[in-house]
Parts: structure tokens; C-alpha cells; sequence
């Protein structure tokens, strides 16, 4: 990763600790998400995808009904 900038140094961790506590599966966990988002609970529908820095961390998720 190149940032330019203090504003894009500290949006780096920030991004990475939101995607690591609310988006990414644990296998300590049974790959369950340590803090899931209830919105994003839905089992049928449309698959959404939400990137963060750029696309180099990425999350698949349907809506709950």
C-alpha cells in the first residue's frame, strides 16, 4: 500500500480493525464474526460486496429480509 497523507495513515487501521471485528470469519471462532452486523443476516437474495482500502479487503454479504 502507497498512502499519501496523514489522513489516508491513519484511515489504513481504521479500515483494517472495522473489517477485522465486524466482516472477516474466525476459525477460533467456528468462522463466526466476532461482532456481525444485523443487517447482514439474510441467508437468500442478492449477494452485495463491500471493499475497503481499495479493494484489498473485501466482504460478500446478502441482506436479511
Amino acid at each position: 500500500m502507497i498512502l499519501f497523507g496523514e489522513s489516508a495513515l491513519r484511515k489504513a487501521p481504521t479500515e483494517f480493525m472495522a473489517h477485522y471485528h465486524n466482516e472477516r470469519n474466525h476459525q477460533g471462532l467456528n468462522n463466526v464474526l466476532i461482532c456481525p452486523e444485523p443487517e447482514h443476516a439474510g441467508r437468500e437474495g442478492e449477494v452485495h460486496r463491500r471493499e475497503r482500502l481499495g479493494g484489498l479487503l473485501t466482504y460478500y454479504y446478502r441482506k436479511a429480509a
